[in-house]
């Protein structure tokens, strides 16, 4: 896939349509990353505080990079050297090893008993239903899911805030779970768990004059059947709500088919997106930059891709994205730093997980176009770096910077199963096809994927060995990881094995879902989900325990179930007192015992009792009950996950097991935290025994001579 350059001109085969318009096929090639080294400073002038730099690598897993390395040590010059400086360490990661709760860990100095973020998604005690689990919003004015009045539900103070009590100099960059965005004595960007405009996630959408596309896909931003008339496509691009009612904005999509590519002269075809005031050309195959989208008053930006013009139309619109240039939403530390950057790089993804995952899943995008798409985010990512540095090397007072990329683990959440050719959504004959075109590494194809997703750190670490050098101060690196990786190629559902084993119980006349769709793996229509919260569910009268989140498990406990602080009343739990730590070492016992019949391996490798296991106190009564860590390859349904009962369809008495063959990710590290460790590297010697993320936080606190808090339980990670 070719990917036009914003200089490539307007195409002229629109005629009066478009005259003038811009074409704005927004990619910038990988090649094209990084200026030249600022040598402004000069070991003469060195910093007042000492500068450490903390890449974090979500995902990244040690082995797997030991693994590249020896694969590819001519392209891993940089990696190699690194290693050299420190070897390459396991971080002990969270329990669960979901990155809210890592990198709040490190954040914090506390384990989730001490910073209250166990999940992705936690529950409501009254209703029993899903919430997000880092911010409560109080809705005011018009914009409903991501507006009103946001904070964040994590407790602890965060170490850049610690290090500016001490004034400590901190730049902090698209750090996950930095939503609300906290302020730094430097600036300060939020990363994972950032919402966008249009929901808390960000969701695309899928345009085609294909009538039939909604027989294959199940999807609520899908728009099918479109009808083109005379060369011209109407639309609307849909936006929040706002006062409890949908928002759209028009658009209006004028088709070429005669179009030329005015570098080459070859007839491609092009399509003219008007949008606003704005109006962009691409040809098949091509994204566009970010635009300006207004949805009566509240603004976004967004971008497009056009995949065919035959024999249907069809292209994609990204996530409404919060505009940095004029956010409705602080996305940055000071508010005007945003704004900043956009003006230095461009304007870039906001929202949290920009790499498009949900698009993948719900099949509205190819692996391909994934991949595409992912490259775009990476190399932002990129651009975004080189302007933190010359920034961070501007600064005569030094300090620290944080840097953060997702590439490694939202691409392999989504591509593992290309490189597992014992992955039950592998397709050997895909697994063969080339990759170059987005590698760079001649013969390359997708059953490398996963290893060409890690090389893509090699230059990263070369920009920044290369900037600090030029500098001529002294410094210091640390590249580290919330946890690692693993295949997640069977599925498991809590809440159907809490059925079978009599620990749940539904209301009569109700059932497990039934399997719904083709192919097996299509999941059920939205109004077709029922879960236990809803009413007339579930028998709340006599279920003792349930699950909620991805690795949570709840009794159903008197007393806290069904009841909120300010005395609102739902159904009420009925695990008494004295029957909960029964209860507790029971499921813990059978839930280590559980054997999966297909492959006689065991599902969950430990089920820690939350009281048992958190050495923090303070927000221990938010913890799920029972953690459920499971095996290398086995993770909990997303079905079950939002608190749904399914079928597998099984006849041999394990209706709650079944193999992973899409609609979901293919990788997944939300298992067992010794089965998924993070990774430590350094310029520093690694002192010797096991380390975590809490003690990486004291280990960046004592580089600049500041004790832990109180509430912070660790120790030093790297020699003097």
């Amino acid at each position: 896939m070719r990917l036009w350059t914003k200089n490539a001109g307007a195409f002229l085969g629109l005629g009066g349509l478009v005259a003038g318009a811009l074409a704005l096929g927004g990619a910038f090639t990988p090649a094209a990353v990084v200026s030249a080294p600022n040598t402004a400073s000069s070991a003469s002038d060195a910093a007042t505080h000492p500068r450490l730099i903390v890449l974090g690598v979500d995902g990244m897993d040690p082995d797997i990079l030991r693994d590249v390395i020896a694969r590819f040590p001519e392209r891993t010059p940089n990696l190699r050297w690194l290693a050299e400086q420190s070897g390459i360490h396991e971080l002990g990661t969270s329990q669960p090893p979901q990155s809210p709760v890592a990198w709040s860990n490190f954040i914090t100095g506390r384990d989730p008993g001490g910073h209250g973020i166990y999940d992705f998604l936690h529950r409501d005690p009254v209703t029993r239903a899903v919430i997000g689990s880092t911010t409560v919003t109080t809705p005011t004015g018009f914009f409903g899911l991501t507006g009103g009045d946001v904070e964040s539900t994590r407790s602890g103070r965060a170490f850049w805030k610690v290090l500016a009590d001490h004034g400590v100099p901190a730049d902090i960059w698209r750090m996950p779970i930095n939503y609300p965005v906290e302020a730094s004595n430097g600036v300060s960007f939020p990363g994972m768990m950032t919402p966008a405009v249009d929901s808390a996630y960000g969701e695309a959408s899928f345009f085609t004059t294909d009538a039939f596309a909604s027989d294959r896909i199940s999807y609520k931003k899908l728009d099918a059947g479109l009808t083109e008339r005379g060369g011209v496509i109407d639309a609307e691009l849909k936006g929040p709500s706002i006062g409890g009612e949908a928002s759209s904005a028009p658009l209006t999509v004028y088709i070429d088919r005669e179009a030329t590519d005015p570098r080459t002269g070859e007839v491609t075809g092009a399509a003219a997106f008007e949008l606003g005031l704005r109006t962009l050309v691409l040809q098949p195959g091509e994204w566009s930059d970010f635009v300006p989208v207004d949805f009566g008053g509240i603004g976004g930006v967004v971008r497009f891709y056009l995949r065919q013009l035959e024999p249907h139309v069809a292209f994609y619109a990204s996530p409404v994205n919060i505009d940095p240039s004029n956010p409705i939403y602080d996305v940055s530390a000071p508010k005007s730093a945003s704004a900043d950057l956009a003006e230095a790089i461009g304007t870039y993804y906001t929202q949290g997980m920009a790499e498009d995952v949900n698009a993948l899943k719900n099949e509205i995008i190819t692996d391909d176009e994934f991949l595409a798409q992912s490259d775009l985010v990476y190399t932002e990512r990129r651009r975004m770096m080189d302007h933190a540095f010359e920034r961070y090397l501007d600064k005569e007072e030094g300090g620290l910077l944080f840097f953060y990329y997702s590439t490694v683990d939202l691409m392999c959440h989504m591509l593992w199963r290309h490189s597992d050719a014992d992955h039950p959504f592998h397709d050997a004959a895909m697994a063969g096809d080339d990759t170059a075109w987005w590698s760079g590494r001649e013969g390359s194809a997708w059953k490398d994927v996963v290893h060409d997703i890690y090389l893509k750190v090699e230059p990263v670490i070369e920009d920044i060995r290369t900037r600090m050098d030029a500098s001529g101060e002294p410094w210091e690196l640390i590249v580290m990881s919330d946890h690692g990786f693993a295949p997640y190629s069977r599925k498991f559902s809590l809440n159907t094995w809490l059925y079978d084993n009599g620990y749940l119980v539904l209301s009569a006349g109700m059932d497990k879902e039934a399997r719904s769709g083709t192919p097996p793996n299509r999941r059920v229509p939205l109004a077709e989900q029922v879960t236990l919260s809803m009413p007339g569910v579930t028998d709340w009268s006599k279920t003792r325990a349930y699950g909620m989140g991805f690795n949570g498990l709840y009794l159903n406990l008197a007393g806290r179930e069904g009841v909120a602080a300010h005395g609102e009343d739902g159904e009420p739990g009925i695990v008494t007192a004295g029957e909960r730590r029964a209860l507790l070492e029971k499921l813990k016992a059978e839930l280590e015992a559980i054997v999966d019949p297909a492959t006689g391996k065991k599902v969950v490798r430990r089920a820690d009792i939350a009281e048992d296991f958190y050495a923090n106190k303070e927000r221990l009564a938010d913890a799920p009950d029972i953690l459920v860590g499971y095996e290398f390859g086995y993770g909990n349904s997303d079905e079950s996950s939002l608190g749904r009962v399914t079928s597998a369809g099984r006849g041999d008495g394990a209706d709650w097991i079944e193999n992973n063959t899409g609609g979901t990710f293919n990788g997944s590290h939300l298992m067992s935290p010794d089965v998924v460790g993070g990774i430590l590297m350094s310029t520093k010697k690694v002192r010797e025994g096991q380390h975590g993320l809490a003690d990486l936080t004291v280990e960046v606190l004592a580089h600049y001579g500041v004790e832990p808090l109180e509430g912070m339980h660790g120790h030093r990670v790297l020699e003097d």
